[in-house]
């Protein structure tokens, strides 16, 4: 599930926002400011922001500086009154990927959501080529050079997370957040079986590894 995070610090347009994203099928969290988007960011794997620029305590401009200074790379879509193009300017500058002007039609906001994830290679596609491995997810299978792997659910969606985003760690409690739920009552060696599992299927396979990074977590690394 694509998980999207609202801030903004007008709570009516946030909920607005927050139940049309949800009629789409997105998970959604909501921040009111800068400060509690970053601890949101702390706790949960979020593929897209949508952010207000002006808000207490940190503004979007702020906000999102911040996050590409630490290697941030999550589509992040602007939404702002102000409409001069020094604004937008300085959006981009910053590191914003899109931009909307209030008020905005929200069908338009799921339009340009849909298009940043496309870009992003998260969308709709289901699919994932990793060199001559190729990942299905409507059928939940890994096909490789020589073999075709009809995965566990689990199992694929794990591995189909951890591949779309390269390189970027995943802590063992966002992966049970992300593919497992929060409200399971599971722990985190959950995850470990599942990647043990998945080892074992792939990993002589020189097209990807899935790392182990000591006390955090897991990543995947690419070599196509």
């Amino acid at each position: 599930m694509i998980r999207i995070l609202v801030v903004e610090d007008h709570m009516n347009i946030r909920k607005l926002m927050t139940a049309r994203l949800e009629q789409e099928g997105y998970v959604v969290l909501q921040a009111e400011n800068g400060e509690a988007a970053l601890e949101a960011l702390d706790s949960h794997h979020v593929d897209l922001m949508i952010c207000d620029i002006m808000m207490p305590y940190m503004d979007g401009y702020e906000l999102t500086k911040s996050l590409r200074e630490a290697d941030f790379t999550i589509p992040i879509l602007m939404i702002t009154a102000k409409e001069s193009f020094e604004d937008k300017e300085k959006g981009f500058l910053v590191g914003t990927d899109d931009y909307l002007v209030k008020p905005f039609n929200m069908n338009e906001m799921v339009l340009r959501v849909a298009a940043l994830l496309r870009r992003a290679k998260i969308s709709t596609e289901r699919r994932l080529n990793v060199g001559h491995v190729v990942l299905n997810y409507d059928t939940l299978t890994v096909t490789t050079k020589n073999d075709v792997y009809e995965l566990p659910k689990k199992e694929f969606y794990l591995l189909f997370k951890l591949l779309s985003y390269p390189r970027q760690i995943f802590t063992r409690q966002q992966l049970l957040d992300e593919i497992w739920g929060m409200d399971i009552e599971i722990d985190e060696r959950t995850v470990d079986s599942h990647i043990k599992k998945l080892r074992k299927k792939f990993d002589e396979l020189e097209e990807f590894k899935i790392i182990t990074i000591r006390g955090l977590g897991y990543k995947a690394e690419k070599y196509v």
